[in-house]
């Protein structure tokens, strides 16, 4: 057998393992374990009362099987806060990429609020240079005029679209501390 072929039946067998132990972990916190565990503890109370087996081997038994059982808990219990800590990282990391997006976005609005000023300061400009003298200058100037009023619609757009997009951003920051907080 070679390297690859063992490294992918060692993953497949840890995998099927992980699978089986999730179960088990699964079942041993539902009800089914409960009223499984509460009907072998009465039958084995219940041996030595009805003379099957003596008090001293059942209770010796019943003390091995649950030391046993309880080294197991301990071992599952341990696996699952392993799991558990991965799974935490894996969003401590998540919520640091999305806080470094949330960065460059606001940075990005940044840069787009200035150039929608700069756009509006032109268009007024635009706007004062109509009273000039020049034929084709007001020609020019009426064209640009009739755009600016749809320039105008579309600042305001984008101004909405920025205001919208802060407020997500906001959401997001909120959402990140609040998980940043619970960890």
């Amino acid at each position: 057998m070679d390297k690859s072929s063992r490294a992918e039946l060692r993953e497949k067998n840890i995998k099927f393992l992980t699978k089986v132990t999730d179960g088990v972990m699964w079942w041993i916190g539902s009800i089914q374990s409960l009223v499984m565990h509460s009907i072998v503890f009465v039958a084995a109370f219940a041996l030595p009362v009805l003379h099957i087996v003596s008090i001293d081997k059942m209770l010796l038994i019943l003390t091995t099987v649950l030391s046993l059982e309880a080294i197991y808990l301990a071992i599952f219990i341990q696996m699952s806060v392993n799991r558990s800590h991965e799974h935490i990282e894996d969003i401590r990391e998540d919520i640091e990429e999305i806080q470094d997006d949330i960065e460059e976005i606001s940075e990005d609005i940044e840069e787009i609020s200035v150039d929608i000023d700069d756009i509006q300061e032109d268009i007024e400009d635009i706007a004062e240079d109509e009273d000039s003298d020049d034929h084709n200058e007001r020609a020019r100037n009426v064209m640009l005029k009739s755009n600016v009023s749809s320039n105008k619609n579309d600042i305001k757009a984008m101004r909405e679209v920025i205001a919208n997009l802060q407020k997500q951003l906001e959401e997001l920051k909120k959402e990140g501390n609040s998980l940043s907080s619970e960890q």
